[in-house]
């Protein structure tokens, strides 16, 4: 047997993020064996010179064992055009306008499958290949962190729309002239269901409730979504009282994505869901509440299956695999 035939295939997953890159070595099985993080701020607009450093650190990194055969590449990323390999005009980073993230990494890598999404979507794809949705071929990912991504999956394929944005369910409107978002609209599910969300909900139940909790212990710039999550766990009222209310909003949203989709689940990721059910119970029992008679009972909320500091870096490599590079 030839060492070309035991060498071990794999992909690289990255995960583009404002202050730092994550990329990782990943198995067929879905095994991350090596992983390492670059700086992405330190850049500032200057691309070509982060690619460069981005090839280095991936030969780096796929040198370290002679026995890896690497068979593509995935990126996850915010504002990822996964039609074009585009990222476009992404909040959080300095390469204003189109950047072609793509086009510019396979001059670096010419023989070698390279695809692009945004992060949501990236999650979405390694929820199907390694985490809970497995056997799913209908439902939606909801990654509740620094914003509210999501990615879904009908009939077994992405949904990417005409232009490759399609699934921004963060930024549909859950109440008009509610909270400004940074997208410039206002009452956007992810100025409720973010991080800096449940930390707004936990303050504006403190100052209407001006009763005792241990979240009178923090400042708004000093509390964050753990800290309420903490508090809760201790059985702080307020803090239950501050998920109780995000669960009724995020399932009053869920109902109705169901009567879009019809999808058979949705799976929550993120810093936010971990959670679990202080805001899964509440939600299934708003979504139920809120559902058309014909849904009521065939749709589960469900946690995400995958690794919680893993999710970018599988989902960007199963965006690959899905490719069937193996």
């Amino acid at each position: 047997m030839g060492k070309l035939e035991i060498m071990k295939k794999v992909v690289v997953g990255i995960d583009v993020g404002g202050t730092n890159t994550e990329v990782g070595i990943v198995l067929m099985s879905g095994e991350i064996v090596a992983r390492a993080t670059m700086s992405t701020q330190k850049y500032g607009a200057d691309f070509n010179a982060y690619i460069s450093d981005l090839q280095s650190l991936i030969e780096s990194l796929v040198s370290m064992d002679d026995d890896l055969q690497l068979m593509g590449i995935g990126i996850g990323a915010p504002n990822g055009n996964s039609r074009e390999g585009t990222i476009e005009q992404a909040p959080n980073l300095q390469w204003i306008g189109v950047t072609p993230f793509c086009r510019i990494l396979k001059t670096r890598f010419p023989n070698i499958p390279i695809n692009l999404t945004n992060d949501a979507n990236a999650a979405a794809m390694g929820e199907v290949m390694f985490g809970a949705a497995r056997g799913y071929s209908d439902f939606v990912s909801i990654t509740l962190g620094t914003g509210l991504g999501s990615g879904i999956i009908s009939g077994g394929k992405l949904i990417d729309g005409h232009d490759g944005f399609a699934g921004e369910i963060g930024h549909t409107i859950v109440y008009p002239g509610g909270r400004e978002c940074g997208c410039g609209r206002f009452g956007c599910i992810e100025t409720y269901l973010s991080a800096s969300g449940i930390v707004r909900t936990a303050f504006e139940l403190m100052v209407k409730y001006k009763a005792s909790t241990i979240l009178s212990n923090f400042s708004f710039s000093t509390m964050t979504s753990k800290d309420v999550f903490d508090a809760a766990i201790q059985g702080d009222w307020l803090a239950r009282e501050v998920f109780a209310k995000s669960g009724e909003i995020l399932g009053l949203k869920l109902a109705d994505i169901v009567a879009t989709l019809s999808p058979r689940a949705f799976f929550v990721v993120g810093g936010v869901a971990r959670a679990g059910d202080l805001l899964l119970k509440p939600t299934r029992e708003s979504m139920e509440r809120n559902l058309l008679s014909i849904y009521k009972n065939k749709v589960k909320v469900l946690p995400s299956g995958l690794p919680g500091m893993d999710v970018a870096i599988l989902g960007a490599a199963a965006l690959v695999m899905s490719q069937r590079v193996e």
